[in-house]
Parts: C-alpha cells; structure tokens; sequence
C-alpha cells in the first residue's frame, strides 16, 4: 500500500510477506541450512532469522545473494523489519523510496530464477499426496520410479571420469554434455559426486562450517554429509532440476539397535523433482562407508540410496519434516526408533523381508529364531558376540533359518550376512537379544559351521537326494547311517567333530566310514559317547586340483549314556572310491577269535587278510570277496589287494586294531 507522509511526498511501499507454518530450524550442524521452499534465505541480505518475537532494521547493503559487495545506491536506503511470533509466523516489513523497485522483490525474484528449471517453474512446491507411496512396502521396486539402470551404462561411465573443476557451472556444464533429461541430469550429478567426493571424518567430528561450502569441496574433494546435500542440491539448481535439502535423523554410522533420537540431527540428504513428483537421494551414502574399526572412509558405490522407494528410505532416514518421507501414511519418530532397520545390503542382495520385524528379541526358553525371505536363493551366515556360534542356520530355496542359543543371560549381538551375487558376506541385519534365561542342555558343538543341514546348496554341490533331509539327526544307540546321491565326478569326504571326549583331529573320520555304490554314497556313522556332534560333508570335482570344499553339516544327537562305540577301521590310499566293507565294521577286533571279512573290491587280482599269519580271502558269485582270520598273537590286522596278478607287490588298504584285553 501507499501512505502520504510528508510534503517531501516520500512513498512508503510495504511488502508483506507472511509465512505461517511453523518453522523448525535444523539444530546443531543444520542450523543455517533452509527447509522450506517458501522461506527466504537465512544468513544473506537483509533477511535474517532473528528469533521469536524480536524486531530488528536492517539496511540492505554489504552484500548479495551471492555474497558480494555492493555500493550504496542511494542517500535513502531501503530498510526491512523482520519479526516472527511465539507461533513461527514471519512478518518482514520493506520501506523504499517511491522510484526503486522493492529489494525484497529483486531478491526473490533471483531467487526464484535460481531455484527454476529449465522449463522456467520457479519454485520447488512442498511435497504433496501425489508424491506419496504406500507404507510399508509393497515389495514392486527398490525405486521411486521405474528404472532400467543398464540405460545409465555409458552415462555412468562418461560421468565418472569427468574431472575435477575450479568452478561449479564449468564441471555441470561438461557432466551434462551427454545428459538429456533431468532424470539423466541428476543421475550424472549423483555419480560424479558418489565418486569423487570423499568423507571428510575430522570435518565432521569438528563441525568445520569450510567444509561445507561448494568452492571448498571442489579443493578439497572431501566433506560431510551437510556438504554432499548441499554440493548435489547447488550442482541440480545449476542445471535446471528442482532439489531440495533435507535434513534429519539417520540410523548410519555409530548406530545401535533400539536406540532413541533427540536433540541435533546428525544427517542432511536430498529430495529432487522429477517428472512430477519428489524423489529421495543421499549421495553421501551413495559414496562409500566409514570402517568402524579404523574411522577411515572408503569408496563403495552404493546404488541403493539413488532415488530409493520411501517405504524403504524410512528405515534408515527421518526428515525433519513428516512431509518429506514421501508415504501415505507418514512414520512418528517412534516407529521410525522401533521399526527394524534393514541395511541397504539388505535389499541390494535380494532380501524381501525378515521376521521378527523389531530390532530387540527377548530370547524364550533360552531360543530367539530369525527367519528371512529372499527373492532368490541365497547364503547367509552369522555371528553372535562376533563367533560363528550358538547357532543353527539352515537354508531355504527363498531363504533362511536361524535358531540362536545364547550361552549366558543378559545382552546378546546377533549379526546376519548375505552373499547374494558376489563373493563377499555384507551384513544385512543386526539384532540385540536380550537373553533371561540360558538352556544349558542345548550346548551345541564349536565346531558347528554353517549351513546345518542339505539345501539347495549341496544340490548345486553335488549332492542330492539326502535320505535326511533335515539338520538335525537324533540317534538313541549312538549309530546312524546316512545316503545321498553324488553326481559324477564328485568325491565326498566326511568327519565328525565334538567338543569333548577322545575325538581328535586323526580319529575325526576314523568313527565315520564311507560307503560308495555308483552315483550313490552312504556314510555310517558310530559316536564314541553320548552329547551333540558336527557331521561335516566335504566335496571336490575329481579331476581338479585343489582341497575339498565344506559344503553343510548336520547335528547328530545322542543322549544315552551307554554309548561307547568304537573306530571304523583305518582306511589307506589305495581304498577305492567304489569299495564296500561288510565286516567287520569295527576298527577294533577282540583278541583270539576267528573273524570273518567280506568285501567288495573292485579292479583286484587277489586279497588277503594279515595277521600273525595270512589268510587268503575268495570272490564268490556275488562280487565280495570272503574269509577269515584268526587275531591270535597279533596286535593289527591288515587287509591287503594285488591289483595286478603279474606283480607280487600287495598294497594295504585297511587296518584294524586288536583288543589285548579281551
């Protein structure tokens, strides 16, 4: 409006600018950063956030919006009065001389010129019901958008490689010079940054405000999270895409299950505007992570955080503004502190969802169980108080089990990986068990690895057709035997591991003996006493070189006390493959007695047993050679075959012990 106000006939004009939603300045290392498309800039010019209920003249002069001086235009100089109530409205107040345009108009309208795309829209819109996704997730997409990123291949590479400039607008300019489409503008800004810009860790920790400055970054290619906001917002204003930077809490470095947020925000990440609708970035995240251990950041593309779908952007980032999760119906920060946090390695390798969905398990009757469903299958491990232990984890065709014992009450870390597509184990979960009652009788061997039990996995090994297919195997007289099938080609190895008793490394495979029948293989399996025991199944391809590779173990129980089962025999090199031992199965014979063996050997010419003396044994109709032996005045006996009749050299093949007590 227009006042008369003396003869001097000076014109007062007053622009009135109300902003009534209440404003929550991001604390701490967010606290100059805007929030509000519709807010005026803080910290530059004439318009400051001076606080609730205070008024303040300010002459428009010393600097621009873009920080530099200016000269006095005029003996009149425009003054503005800036308020705010108890409730966070604002009220700024110009007075101008009549002639000049109003500052807060020139502003603004720079502004807007700055904040426009390409298509000249000049101002970001608050996010609305059009933007919002369903919550929780309805497994469609990682992405807010669908995306084929074999179409970002050549972009990707072309931006990756693009140097480091002296100047914003230069280093845009040539990123966008294979770029077509926002979507492809803001995909070449997200990987170049992902790629050249470094975590500054001392920055951080200090709070360096330098090291948040675009000119800076670009000299010292390094930042924190405020400067990887703020570089990607400033990189998209220049080159025409709408962006935003959003500021909140993050469930990332230093986190710990179950842990509540209060106070400054720790994290700052991007929401960019395309084809009609807000999308959610952190490329700071994007970029590489922080080792826990050494503090030190290291490059590791994360594709996950690049236009990532809302309902899964939430577990891992809570805006400042319930607005700017982008879900219908938006989180409390109380959810966001519960819900289960689910790392991006998670979803990277193909997990769908994991049950129980909360980050703290209270254990039930000393037990916590953890299932995961993935869309492919998928190997996974664990680690509770960082061993490979108290724990039996069996695999899915679409993912896991695990059923976690605790050896002692109280507080308890469980971690889960996942391999996935490479060759390396990423965690992908972390839960806190809290444990009040601990089941001593359900000990289970150290030596326990991971799978428990036959799966896809030995299928694609090898092995097939288990005559158990479960992984645990329980046995009242200590004895069991086991069959699979075996593709051709495939040697299986097998021992048998306990935490106590007179197992040791020599004796390991001597209480398992191995049955070969073509494509088929049975293991017969004696335990020296009574409690739990690894059975680990080892495979190799015949024809390569190299050792066996573990493949799965099951558990074998066994709670009678009587068991006291001795060794197989002692089998030698020349065993074949294809041998099959009848009797005596015992590796350890009583003393005076006549023994009788029966075996089949294949590819033989004759076969003996040795003792005190030599016992020729005969090949009946049935294929097994036959005989006896005496175990008078003999401490072992051998079992010896002449593969060749014109050679009068005999190998051993197996060895048997004689009881002297008996």
């Amino acid at each position: 409006m227009e006042l008369k106000k003396d003869s001097n006939s000076v014109s007062i004009d007053m622009l009135l600018i109300v902003h009534s939603e209440k404003r929550r300045a991001a604390q701490g290392a967010h606290s100059d950063r805007q929030t509000d498309p519709g807010a005026p800039p803080q910290r530059r010019g004439g318009l400051q956030v001076i606080g609730n209920g205070i008024r303040r003249w300010q002459k428009l002069e010393g600097s621009d919006l873009h920080g530099n001086l200016v000269e006095k235009q005029h003996l009149q100089q425009t003054q503005v009065i800036t308020s705010y109530d108890n409730q966070g409205t604002q009220l700024t107040v110009e007075v101008h001389p009549r002639d000049a345009m109003p500052q807060l108009l020139k502003k603004f309208s720079l502004a807007k010129r700055l904040q426009g795309d390409k298509n000249g829209n000049t101002r970001p819109r608050q996010p609305g019901g059009k933007d919002a996704h369903a919550y929780p997730w309805d497994r469609s997409s990682l992405k807010s958008m669908p995306l084929d990123l074999r179409q970002f291949e050549k972009l990707d590479a072309y931006a990756s490689q693009v140097m480091v400039k002296s100047g914003l607008d230069e280093l845009v300019s040539d990123l966008l010079q294979e770029a077509h489409s926002d979507l492809e503008r803001v995909r070449a800004i997200w990987i170049w940054i992902c790629h050249h810009i470094e975590y500054d860790i001392e920055a951080a920790q200090e709070k360096d405000r330098q090291a948040f400055k675009p000119t800076t970054i670009l000299q010292t290619q390094k930042t924190n999270c405020d400067g990887y906001a703020g570089l990607f917002e400033r990189m998209c204003r220049i080159a025409g895409v709408q962006c935003m930077t959003v500021p909140g809490y993050s469930k990332g470095f230093g986190y710990q299950p179950g842990q509540s947020f209060s106070g400054e925000f720790d994290h700052a990440w991007n929401a960019v505007y395309l084809e009609g609708r807000w999308h959610l970035v952190d490329s700071t995240w994007g970029s590489g992570l922080v080792d826990s251990a050494t503090s030190k950041f290291t490059f590791l593309y994360n594709e996950f955080y690049f236009l990532t779908h809302p309902a899964l952007f939430i577990e891992d980032h809570f805006p400042d503004n319930k607005n700017w999760q982008l879900l219908k119906p938006p989180q409390s920060l109380r959810q966001f502190e519960n819900n289960m946090y689910h790392k991006s390695e998670f979803y990277n390798k193909g997990m769908l969802s994991a049950h129980p969905e909360t980050s703290i398990i209270k254990t039930v009757n000393g037990k916590a169980t953890v299932t995961i469903e993935s869309c492919a299958p998928t190997l996974f491990m664990f680690m509770l108080n960082g061993k490979q232990e108290h724990g039996l984890l069996s695999l899915r065709k679409n993912g896991m089990k695990l059923d976690v014992y605790p050896p002692t009450v109280g507080t308890h870390k469980l971690q889960i990986f996942a391999k996935g597509n490479s060759e390396i184990y990423s965690s992908v979960l972390e839960y806190t068990l809290k444990c009040h009652y601990a089941d001593i009788d359900v000990r289970l061997p150290a030596e326990l690895h991971q799978p428990v039990g036959p799966s896809w996995f030995s299928e694609q090994m090898g092995i097939t057709k288990p005559s158990h297919p479960e992984p645990v195997i329980y046995t009242s007289d200590g004895r069991c035997s086991i069959s699979f099938g075996v593709e051709e080609g495939i040697s299986v190895l097998a021992s048998l591991h306990g935490d106590d008793g007179p197992i040791t490394e020599e004796t390991q495979r001597r209480y398992i003996f191995q049955l070969h029948r073509e494509k088929h293989t049975e293991l017969k399996v004696q335990l020296p006493h009574a409690g739990k025991f690894a059975l680990k199944i080892f495979v190799k391809k015949r024809q390569e070189p190299g050792n066996y590779i573990f493949v799965f173990n099951y558990l074998l129980c066994c709670t009678n006390t009587k068991v006291n089962w001795p060794v197989f025999p002692e089998s030698f090199g020349n065993w074949g493959q294809d041998n099959e031992l009848l009797e005596p199965l015992s590796g350890v014979l009583p003393a005076n007695r006549n023994v009788p063996f029966k075996l089949k050997l294949h590819g033989v010419a004759k076969a003996l047993v040795k003792g005190q003396d030599t016992w020729p044994l005969t090949l009946n109709r049935e294929g097994y050679w036959e005989g006896s032996c005496s175990t008078a005045g003999c401490q072992e006996v051998y079992v010896m075959v002449l593969e060749n009749a014109n050679h009068n050299f005999y190998s051993y093949i197996l060895k048997y012990k004689v009881n002297d007590t008996q």
